[in-house]
């Protein structure tokens, strides 16, 4: 689809069609991004996308077992008073 880019104030912007964002599944933020034939837009994700799946590969990858074994915190070694 051919658009044309559009005076915004000091900047320029591109008007991009409901059907094609739909599509595209694009919200209301994106990321930009340059690459040598143009601009690239796409969907922001949201935070801490992915980090199940990192999560799991990186079982996989060392074993499943901790970096660290787990350690008592100093308040559970001290007597509690109430």
């Amino acid at each position: 689809m051919r658009t044309r880019i559009v005076r915004i104030g000091n900047s320029r912007g591109v008007r991009i069609p409901k059907p094609l964002l739909e599509e595209a599944g694009l919200g209301d933020e994106v990321e930009l991004r340059v690459v040598a034939s143009g601009i690239i837009i796409e969907s922001a994700g949201t935070a801490r996308a992915g980090w199940a799946e990192g999560a799991a590969r990186l079982r996989e990858r060392e074993g499943g077992v901790m970096l660290d074994e787990p350690a008592p915190p100093d308040f559970d070694e001290s007597e509690w008073t109430w």
